[in-house]
């Protein structure tokens, strides 16, 4: 399917298919990230409001049943969005938010793991999003301000967030920003949906954990799945913080595919996450109606034995 037959379908985003959390909430495998809906650096309200609404709405007439969200994008903007355009909500939207950070005036993004602090960042978000339950709440793991790093155990935070669980208030729990460890100590303590962690066509330090989710059947949702963004890389020694660093995807191998396929880069890069493994489910994020239909677009993309082998080759196999 071409990009132009994909964009235009009734619903384009059913071309990536379905999985299904839990074996029972199912969603689309091309999903839509509410990040990027609030101001400049995730801060404050967008120039446009009317625009910002108008794209969430768009997304899902386009198919998406799938939208990843936090209290802490703007803060509270995000979900206040979400909540404008959306509601009262269609029975098969499955809304995602996660737990774990919170803003300060600087714009800063440190921990929040603390028990009392996740239980109030979960009432905040069921009030941001008018709901009385989160469908899928994951534990995002922070290093910055007294955080916990890829050696510590997770236990408190997720054990927190499964009494939650118990008490109806969570459906279902996963986490975010994890090592492998963290992940198996996780599914100890509760039953875990879906992991959230960097990886994408240029990046896959979790290969492991991808395969093993899929072996697991638990969903595997990339942040940055369009490699322009990364955490990988060192903490600032002076403010003990770890920001998202700008990297454009410049891979000419990336380049050369979406030439042959009449396609943006992007879309291969979204195309070949949804072929390299059945439970990767994309989370694309913008604010521009146009972006939005490209990403989405990408769902119906498809990729030759050649191309997903040139794109595979990229990867020298660091974390496999």
């Amino acid at each position: 399917m071409s990009v132009s037959d994909a964009i235009a379908g009734t619903e384009p985003a059913a071309a990536a298919g379905e999985f299904a959390l839990a074996g029972e909430l199912v969603i689309r495998r091309m999903g839509f990230g509410a990040m990027q809906l609030p101001g400049p650096g995730v801060w404050g309200p967008p120039k446009d409001r009317a625009r910002a609404v108008a794209v969430v709405r768009r997304a899902v007439e386009l198919g998406v049943n799938h939208i990843d969200t936090s209290d802490y994008y703007g803060p509270y903007v995000a979900n206040e969005i979400i909540r404008e355009a959306l509601h009262p909500y269609d029975d098969d939207l499955v809304l995602v938010t996660k737990v774990g950070a919170f803003r300060t005036p600087d714009r800063a993004w440190p921990s929040a793991l603390k028990p009392e602090q996740l239980r109030r960042a979960v009432y905040d978000n069921l009030r941001g999003l008018g709901r009385d339950h989160l469908d899928v709440v994951n534990l995002r793991i922070v290093e910055e301000a007294g955080g916990l790093g890829p050696e510590d155990s997770i236990a408190e935070p997720f054990g927190a967030l499964a009494d939650l669980r118990e008490q109806g208030l969570i459906r279902h729990l996963g986490v975010s920003n994890v090592t492998a460890r963290q992940f198996a100590e996780a599914r100890e303590i509760a039953p875990v949906v879906c992991v959230q962690n960097e990886y994408n066509v240029v990046r896959r330090l979790h290969e492991d954990l991808v395969r093993t989710c899929a072996e697991a059947g638990i969903a595997f949702m990339p942040f940055f799945p369009l490699g322009t963004f990364t955490l990988q890389h060192e903490k600032d020694t002076v403010t003990d913080t770890k920001v998202p660093q700008h990297v454009p995807l410049d891979a000419q191998v990336v380049h050369a595919v979406a030439e042959r396929l009449g396609a943006t880069p992007y879309q291969v890069a979204l195309a070949w996450l949804l072929r390299h493994s059945p439970n990767i489910c994309c989370i694309p994020g913008t604010s521009s109606p146009e972006h939005l239909e490209e990403n989405i677009a990408a769902a119906g993309l498809h990729l030759t034995e050649t191309d997903v082998k040139e794109l595979d080759a990229l990867y020298g196999g660091e974390g496999r």
